[in-house]
């Protein structure tokens, strides 16, 4: 029987004490039980006092909805869920003639749905909009990035069980588990939201999450340019790589923007080309109608079951895909990728973590080495020299902004070496008031795929490469 059917019948307080039960409404200030306010402990001084009485009432308040709440909680919607919650909980507060403020008792409520239907304290967080990362320390320190700038926020968790309740709620729906013998995994919200959870004994200062956000609507190319991440120039000279079936790799260190990048990029494929996407933590935010979306798997508690970013990758291939996308290469997948670009799949597109183009092309052979195949350096490069075609360099600067630094060309080999040129490269002008001035200037070279996008029957002005007339 729920609470409030037990209230109307007049029943014992369910928690065991007697005759609070029989009447829903306090008793009058004359005489019978005293009305308590947050913070009353008879005399004792005020301040941490008050703060550990609220905490300890809404634990009281959490743990008897808890208890009153249906079993059949699951099958019901959030509003449903909320609704159920709310009457239990001014029932609650009645029954224990608790006196607190309407901003104190909206505070109380808010707190209490969000740890049983939310993600507790970072609730609020997940809902503004202007952070963009969320990065959980342990329970008691919480930090957000706004703007590229990091700062630490007034929230906390109780402990580290709080914590891992609410990490319990996130990885739970996704099938994927975190515990001693796995304590890494890679997970996502339900807006699409990438979070990576580490736990103790792996995390020395408790359970740790970092939620990378993104927004609802995709950032557009318009927008990366109002930001300036890139120029109108840029832009149209990125549409048409894409749109000519150039193989291109994206690359930048963690939180440079680069997933945004491949958004913006794949946004450009048109609307007719059949499109797999291949990703740890599915993440894009494809806007075409034909898109078939593969996530990796991990194993299960008994080491079996796991599907790798590679396994997905030699499958796409019999999957008729016309464009390859693949989120991130991490190891032995891009010489699989390297060998789609190579065998008919043009215009694929992928990430990697690097500082530089020519760092890219250093990180590709090494990981093309992870795939176990024991073939040597030159064949390697000969793969990457004739598969990709452009590089992009996304990179965080030091006053937060997210830029494009380079837009290179692997134009071939030459004895041992890749040759490669940059087609156009950020130029710092000034550093005022905090913030970097400069812009993504073309450096004078006409790449040499300028007839492919020809071909596609795109033409670019001289002037896009800095040249006064054509070569």
């Amino acid at each position: 029987m729920s609470l409030l059917k037990r209230i109307e019948k007049g029943d014992k307080d369910p928690s065991g004490g007697k005759g609070k039960g029989g009447d829903k409404s306090p008793p009058p200030s004359g005489g019978g039980r005293t009305n308590r306010t947050v913070g009353d402990t008879g005399g004792a001084p005020a301040g941490k006092t008050t703060q550990a009485s609220y905490a300890d009432l809404k634990t009281r308040v959490q743990n008897r909805l808890l208890g009153e709440i249906n079993q059949d909680i699951e099958t019901q919607s959030k509003d449903e869920i909320r609704r159920h919650i709310e009457e239990l909980f001014h029932s609650i507060l009645a029954e224990e003639g608790v006196m607190i403020s309407r901003q104190e008792k909206k505070r109380l409520f808010d707190s209490i749905v969000s740890d049983i239907i939310g993600f507790g304290p970072i609730d609020p967080l997940l809902r503004d909009e202007a952070v963009s990362e969320i990065m959980v320390n342990g329970p008691k320190m919480i930090y957000v990035e706004r703007k590229g700038l990091l700062s630490r926020v007034n929230l906390t968790f109780d402990n580290d069980t709080h914590v891992l309740r609410i990490i319990d709620r996130i990885v739970a729906p996704l099938g994927r588990r975190v515990d001693e013998s796995s304590p890494l995994v890679d997970a996502r919200l339900p807006d699409g939201s990438r979070v990576n959870i580490v736990i103790r004994p792996i995390a020395l200062n408790g359970p740790t999450i970092t939620i990378r956000k993104f927004e609802v609507d995709p950032l557009t190319v318009n927008d990366l340019i109002k930001f300036g991440s890139m120029t109108g120039q840029i832009a149209d000279f990125l549409r048409a790589c894409v749109i000519a079936r150039l193989n291109m790799v994206v690359s930048g260190g963690t939180g440079s923007g680069k997933t945004t990048l491949l958004n913006v990029l794949s946004s450009f494929i048109p609307n007719d080309e059949r499109i797999i996407t291949v990703e740890n933590a599915a993440e894009l935010q494809l806007q075409q109608d034909h898109v078939v979306t593969l996530e990796s798997r991990p194993s299960n508690i008994e080491g079996k079951g796991a599907i790798s970013i590679q396994d997905l990758v030699i499958n796409c291939l019999r999957m008729r895909p016309e464009r390859i996308i693949v989120g991130e290469c991490r190891g032995g997948e891009a010489l699989d990728m390297l060998q789609a670009m190579n065998t008919g799949h043009d215009g694929s597109l992928t990430t990697l973590h690097a500082n530089a183009p020519r760092d890219a092309i250093s990180r590709l052979e090494v990981m093309c080495l992870m795939a176990g195949m024991e073939l040597p350096t030159r064949a390697i490069r000969e793969q990457i020299a004739s598969a990709v075609d452009v590089i992009c360099q996304q990179s965080r600067l030091r006053d937060g902004s997210r830029k494009i630094l380079y837009i290179t060309e692997v134009q071939g080999m030459e004895g041992e070496m890749i040759t490669m040129s940059d087609i156009f490269e950020f130029q710092q002008t000034s550093y005022e008031a905090g913030k970097i001035v400069g812009s993504i200037k073309p450096t004078g070279i006409r790449p040499k795929f300028i007839e492919q996008i020809e071909d596609a029957g795109i033409h670019l002005p001289p002037s896009t490469f800095g040249l006064g007339k054509r070569r």
